[in-house]
């Protein structure tokens, strides 16, 4: 534990953070002078992690262990518990995306969950996915403020009793998701502000509930500097009163605070952790991928909520240490979680159905090529290049461009296998291209690198040399030489850009577009397949996009 943090915490403590919170009567039956002990427990972002990793990290076997350790320790004391989610189950491991993520809805039912938000990845895949999604699990899928014709698509809220307390957990989602899903997938669909629905329902839900709590997926964003970004979970509670909890998603971030508006984004797994609180909300994220059960235990006494307690419990999480002999070995942050034997030989068979299809071989790369989020959203990387040469040599184009959203992992060195090929483009985008003027090449560039660095819509390059100062293109040139307005040029895109995602200019409707038909996952294996052995320095960045 590091002293620090222990100290941050206590400090936040003795300030206050932790006092009760005073919340109107709503219309439960509770009695007057006991003290109800409330534990919510909550995860986010869990992208298809229904397996624990090569490391034995996390996975959901290992979470219904904590939560049923919780659940029990709850109910001896005789307090009551809920388990919610941030929402975003899909995508991100091509054993789960290839099941439609069935084995991870069917396993957060068989944990228990009590209900979810509806991240913006929950729209990967066609409605009717979504809908057999729902028919998988027992608890409600909540959002408020998306709208399907005319009409709210899911329950905008749901209720709890707890022993006579009454509970109301909202569900809200990111306004940012049509814009980060195929438009194609969502006609009829709108994804309206969150932050106005909530201003509508809080009040109402007041009247009925002692507690109100928000299940999001927007994001938190420190002090509300949410950048490009829609606004998110602290920008909500400053804008509407009434909200006691915000049990978040979508920013993949470990909410723990070191002071008043200034999240530690070097968290340590086991050590303490201080939610943040605004405009007497408190707002908690557990990171990402169920690495861990975020625990908040309130008393609730006469119309008024204390925390009393907050933790994020690391599931089987490990860190890199060195062996007496100079060797390196994983060892976990904390005491081991054993896994639920009943769970996991469910989930098991989910797992070697996936592991069949995907195990085989590819090709082979002398070095990882970089598609880590927390590099390939800020800088150009070798498998931005990679990938965008790929794409240029299936459609026979003169430069690409990708938003580096789309890219959501490495190429390993080595041995590379049809999964990893999947981990890097789960989505099932389609492969397109534009035959354009220079000066509309021109255009597109420029909107490409204003994309801000940090974000899914930051842009990667391949065939060209460019030179943005303060987001602005000043230079371009394909080929070696500078672009000529009235010259034809060929840019290969994914039929996501095409359609107007991330903010790109839409081009479906321009007559120099050709939707290929080609999946983007299908290209990369084939490019990896039929260029292997593959040299990574070959497609080193090498300043050939220069940002100033």
């Amino acid at each position: 534990m590091r002293t620090e943090l222990k100290s941050i915490a206590l400090s936040l403590l003795a300030a206050g953070l932790l006092s009760a919170c005073a919340t109107p009567p709503g219309k439960g039956n509770y009695d007057s002078g006991k003290v109800y002990k409330i534990t919510i427990l909550h995860s986010n972002d869990h992208h298809g992690r229904f397996w624990p990793n090569s490391d034995g990290e996390y996975g959901l076997a290992a979470q219904k262990t904590v939560v049923d350790k919780v659940r029990a320790e709850v109910k001896a004391e005789g307090g009551y518990m809920l388990l919610l989610s941030g929402g975003d189950i899909n995508t991100g491991v091509p054993e789960s995306d290839l099941q439609n993520a069935e084995p991870d809805f069917r396993g957060m039912d068989r944990i228990g969950y009590d209900a979810m938000a509806v991240g913006n990845h929950e729209f990967d895949k066609p409605v009717p996915v979504l809908m057999q999604q729902r028919k998988w699990i027992n608890f409600p899928m909540l959002s408020a403020n998306i709208y399907q014709d005319g009409k709210r698509m899911f329950d905008p809220y749901a209720m709890f009793n707890l022993g006579g307390v009454k509970v109301a957990v909202m569900g809200l989602t990111t306004d940012d998701t049509a814009k980060m899903v195929n438009p194609a997938q969502i006609k009829g669909i709108e994804f309206k502000s969150p932050i106005a629905e909530a201003a509508k329902l809080v009040p109402e839900l007041r009247q009925q509930a002692d507690i109100v709590i928000a299940a999001t997926h927007m994001g938190h964003y420190a002090d509300g500097n949410h950048g490009v970004n829609a606004p998110g979970d602290v920008e909500m509670a400053r804008a509407v009163k009434g909200l006691d909890l915000i049990v978040g998603g979508h920013s993949q971030n470990p909410v723990c605070m070191k002071a008043e508006n200034v999240r530690d984004d070097a968290y340590v797994p086991g050590a303490p952790c201080a939610p943040d609180r605004q405009n007497g909300a408190w707002i908690v994220q557990a990171h990402e991928w169920g690495k861990y059960v975020g625990r908040a235990d309130f008393e609730f006494r006469n119309g008024k909520l204390k925390l009393a307690k907050y933790q994020l419990i690391p599931v089987n999480l490990k860190k890199t240490v060195k062996t007496a002999d100079g060797k390196t070995e994983k060892v976990p942050y904390t005491e081991l979680i054993p896994e639920d034997n009943k769970l996991r030989s469910f989930l098991k068979a989910y797992q070697d159905k996936g592991q069949a299809e995907l195990g085989v071989k590819v090709g082979e790369l002398s070095a990882k090529l970089e598609g880590d989020r927390s590099v390939v959203r800020g800088q150009p990387t070798n498998l931005g290049v990679f990938v965008g040469e790929a794409m240029m040599a299936r459609t026979q184009a003169d430069f690409a461009v990708i938003n580096s959203g789309g890219i959501r992992d490495s190429l390993p060195a080595g041995v590379v296998s049809y999964k990893d090929v999947l981990k890097v483009f789960p989505f099932g985008s389609t492969l397109a291209y534009v035959d354009m003027s220079g000066a509309e090449a021109l255009d597109y560039l420029k909107a490409a690198a204003r994309m801000t660095p940090g974000a899914g819509a930051f842009a990667q390059f391949a065939g060209v040399k460019l030179r943005i100062v303060g987001g602005e293109l000043q230079q371009a040139e394909v080929g070696g030489k500078a672009i000529a307005p009235a010259k034809r040029y060929r840019v290969a895109i994914n039929s996501f850009m095409a359609s107007g995602g991330d903010g790109y200019p839409k081009m479906m409707e321009h007559p120099g577009y050709v939707n290929t038909g080609f999946v983007d996952a299908e290209v990369l294996k084939d490019y990896v397949a039929k260029h292997s052995p593959i040299r990574a320095e070959r497609y080193a960045p090498a300043g050939a996009v220069a940002r100033e």
